[in-house]
């Protein structure tokens, strides 16, 4: 079996593939099926974090790219910033992993999540699509769980 040890930046075009979901992007240590069927192993560091179009490298010089697959998804465009704004607050108050593109923004779907994002204002629609959430300010992981949970913040 292959096992991947090495992250790189970029990796060229014409090279083997593996499709990940968010979860597997954040984990060191992960069992994997390359997209053309070869099982391998992914063991890097702890804190990496994979992006799609970053490379692998394995232990014997073969490098493959990382794609981020398809995930169901929650998104709402919004034309007003500061609403956009105001939304992106309140999911970011739940620790829920956000990706923030202009007048759009998207996080794992979730039914509880979309009510919330309605109720301030959003039409919310659920598509399927790669998912690269913002990784926070100070470069770290962002969480992978996108559910609301009842602890209060006092800010």
């Amino acid at each position: 079996m292959l096992h991947f040890t090495r992250k790189i930046d970029q990796s060229p075009e014409a090279v083997p593939t593996v499709t990940l979901t968010r979860d597997q992007r954040l984990r060191s240590r992960l069992r994997v099926v390359l997209d053309d069927g070869r099982e391998a192993g992914i063991l890097l560091p702890r804190g990496t974090t994979l992006r799609d179009g970053d490379g692998l490298m394995s232990e014997d010089g073969l490098v493959v790219r990382v794609r981020a697959a398809a995930e169901c998804l929650s998104r709402a465009d919004c034309t007003d910033p500061l609403v956009l704004a105001r939304v992106c607050y309140h999911l970011g108050n739940r620790h829920v992993a956000v990706q923030i593109e202009p007048g759009r923004l998207s996080y794992l779907h979730d039914h509880v999540l979309d009510d919330l994002v309605r109720g301030l204002g959003l039409l919310v629609v659920v598509d399927h699509g790669p998912f690269e959430p913002e990784s926070g300010a100070y470069g770290g992981q962002s969480h992978a769980h996108a559910h609301a949970h009842g602890h209060a913040h006092d800010h």
